[in-house]
């Protein structure tokens, strides 16, 4: 049962604000949030679906993993200690996690950096400057990471940079040529930024046109160097294998709070980064990775970090007011419990079938 607490309206457009700048597929906000009496509710909107760079929903779910990281965080800045319960309710697997209202606590000064971080976050999707992330920055994004049930791996040395090479060459022309792919891909860019304050989708302004891995997106003009140029090119840079173990919902939604704490950290820290995913949705480059990095479970995803050798803007978001859903009529009824849940009073950030696209 969680405790009484009434959302004022200043509330309620912190955490609305803090929920629509997470990070999602293609920018798609895949989400809704609903407050009620002591609780705080997102969940997860299957309608906004990607069939050909998505078709199992894994990115989804990663995007709202870290939409709950954010709605968490924006509670604990608020003062409002937090008991959160993923994929709660078996009957209703919409419901993404529920955060119950636990007492109050003190923001730290993660909590208060981080959310600070939320509004200057940015998909980079463009090459890093010549200066690299110093060993204590990656120590301390490591540390971010740590989340339960979730491995983060920092690529050292020739030999795992051009296995990444390899596998992301071979995946890189597959999207190329993926005609449903980049049919996909092209809704989902906006072109006229100018009249697309709102919304959701890519700036088209935000995809470089350059080569790999700096893209990130592959499109069918995206130029595809050869393996050695491409390794050479991912060992200037700080790269992070995210995996774990399963492969279910509840592990790629952990996977994508884990992300998001270490997002928000990079950017207090100076840095930006920009997460890749489409790689692995073919079973043989997720295979033959976890392979070649002797990785203890599946990869996720993939996160470049590195400082920025120039601006990027900033991708439309939903109105907030479009985030909300009506909240439930008894107001202040209680969660199920399937185990999936943790009570977080303290440091929020403490150092915690063929996927194949189309062809």
């Amino acid at each position: 049962m969680s405790e009484r607490h009434e959302w004022s309206a200043g509330e309620t457009d912190v955490l609305a604000r803090a929920v629509v700048r997470a990070p999602s597929v293609h920018n798609t906000q895949p989400w809704s949030l609903e407050l009620a009496d002591g609780q705080a509710a997102l969940y997860e909107r299957a309608d906004l679906a990607l069939p050909f760079h998505d078709p199992l929903g894994r990115d989804r779910s990663i995007s709202c993993g870290a939409a709950v990281e954010h709605l968490e965080l924006g509670m604990h800045v608020l003062g409002v200690a937090t008991d959160l319960r993923l994929l709660p309710e078996p009957g209703d697997p919409a419901v993404v996690a529920r955060l119950l209202v636990a007492g109050s606590r003190v923001p730290t000064d993660v909590d208060l950096h981080r959310y600070s971080a939320i509004a200057r976050r940015r998909s980079y999707r463009h090459r890093f400057a010549a200066t690299a992330v110093s060993g204590y920055a990656r120590k301390d994004l490591l540390a971010a990471a740590s989340f339960e049930g979730v491995t983060v791996k920092p690529l050292h040395g020739n030999a795992e940079f051009a296995a990444l090479a390899d596998v992301l060459e071979y995946a890189g022309v597959a999207a190329r040529a993926d005609r449903g792919y980049q049919r996909e891909l092209a809704l989902w860019t906006i072109r006229d930024e100018s009249t697309h304050e709102h919304g959701v989708g890519i700036a088209g302004s935000a995809l470089p046109a350059s080569t790999l891995p700096w893209a990130g997106i592959v499109r069918a003009r995206t130029s595809v160097p050869d393996r050695q140029t491409l390794a050479e090119r991912l060992a200037g840079e700080t790269v992070l294998v995210f995996g774990t173990a399963g492969d279910t919902r509840i592990d790629h939604i952990r996977v994508g709070m884990a992300m998001e704490r270490t997002w928000l950290a990079a950017v207090d820290m100076g840095l930006v980064a920009a997460v890749q995913t489409q790689p692995l949705h073919l079973s043989e480059v997720r295979a033959s990775l976890a392979t070649s990095l002797g990785l203890p479970g599946r990869p996720q995803l993939l996160m470049r970090v590195g400082h920025a050798a120039g601006p990027v803007p900033q991708s439309p978001r939903r109105r907030e007011a479009e985030l909300l859903r009506p909240p439930p009529g008894n107001g202040n009824g209680t969660s199920g419990d399937n185990g999936n849940h943790r009570r977080a009073g303290g440091d929020s950030g403490a150092p915690a079938a063929r996927a194949a696209p189309r062809r």
